[in-house]
């Protein structure tokens, strides 16, 4: 009973879509960042990639597969302005299920506190926390059921909040032909208290969508994740604004184009792949009008898999800078990964 319990569970979610972040600017918004480098190389948003990562439970907890027993995924990322994210997932198999534990923190360094006359009062550490717990069973011979639950907090000096959130997954999984879909229901949930007791927010609830595909004559993998699939206008309704900002207005065509993320693997021999992602949505967002935008919205990494150790890199352009993120992945209970 546990598993159709689940699969009404995940439609559930779909259901009470409206109920949930349909625009504007949802708190907790880093838990949406990718939490391993192959993730982030691949576009930064996955849920079908075809691969051996414990990690992967971050983005749809119904990719955690028994093989993940004893695997622990730890990854660090440099972003922005001295910004740095850390993630650690370890998998461990109980039963017929496969459980996934993972952690989310962001540091956003030292900051000036001053008051309202700018007088300096101290310095603060702001920070964003997430816990999950996540978990996937098989259903039949090619479907998985996954779920998971996340405790939030984020701490700014004076403001502080915390939450409560589920993911609800499907997965189908076909390996004699190398084709995996997912769907994932994301964020579904309500802050416990809110800023400096201000009025709730929303979380940032969204549904994403991906099928992967491994060539049978060739060692490629290809994706196609469809993001944020809870709202068609991703792009913003204040045509002026980005007219001036852009320097265009955004068609239907634009407008479907922003939920679509690409990715591709290519595996050069055992040892090494090689990882290739385009992301509509961030290169429109990224994109200013009279100057140059080069690469925004491509990300690539490399993969080296040896016996006991797996390392991914990735980067990514945001105009004139870059993001790098590092992941390393043990298991501790098998001989090899």
């Amino acid at each position: 009973m546990r598993a159709p319990l689940l699969f009404v569970f995940l439609w559930a979610g779909i259901g009470v879509a409206a109920a949930q972040t349909q625009g504007g600017n949802p708190v907790f918004s880093f838990i949406k960042n990718p939490a391993t480098a192959e993730v982030a190389a691949l576009g930064g948003s996955n849920v079908s990639h075809i691969g051996n990562n414990v990690a992967a439970g971050f983005s749809n907890p119904s990719l955690l597969r028994p093989v993940h027993h004893g695997q622990i995924a730890t990854s660090f990322s440099s972003l922005l302005a001295g910004i740095n994210q850390y993630t650690a997932m370890a998998g461990y198999q109980l039963g017929g299920q496969t459980l996934g534990l993972g952690v989310q923190y962001i540091n956003y360094g030292s900051i000036d506190q001053t008051d309202a006359a700018g007088n300096l009062l101290g310095m603060y550490r702001p920070s964003d926390l997430a816990v999950q717990i996540g978990t996937s069973k098989q259903y039949k011979e090619k479907w998985w059921l996954g779920g998971a639950v996340k405790f939030i907090h984020s701490n700014y000096g004076l403001y502080r909040s915390t939450a409560l959130a589920v993911d609800a997954s499907l997965t189908y999984f076909d390996e004699a032909s190398g084709l995996q879909a997912g769907v994932v229901v994301a964020n579904m949930g309500t802050q416990l208290n809110a800023y400096a007791g201000a009025v709730k927010e929303e979380l940032p609830f969204e549904i994403n969508a991906g099928v992967s595909k491994k060539l049978a004559d060739a060692p490629l993998q290809f994706s196609l994740t469809l993001q944020q699939l809870q709202r068609f206008n991703l792009l913003g309704s204040d045509s002026d604004f980005i007219l001036s900002e852009f320097g265009k207005k955004y068609s239907t065509f634009d407008k479907i184009m922003s939920h679509v993320v690409l990715g591709a693997q290519l595996t050069l021999n055992e040892n090494i792949n090689c990882n290739l992602g385009y992301n509509v949505l961030r290169r429109q967002s990224l994109n200013g009008f009279n100057i140059t935008n080069g690469l925004n919205g491509v990300t690539f990494g490399v993969g080296v898999m040896m016996q006991k150790l797996h390392i991914n890199y990735a980067t990514g352009f945001y105009q004139r800078n870059m993001f790098h993120q590092l992941s390393l992945n043990f298991n501790f209970v098998n001989k090899a990964l």
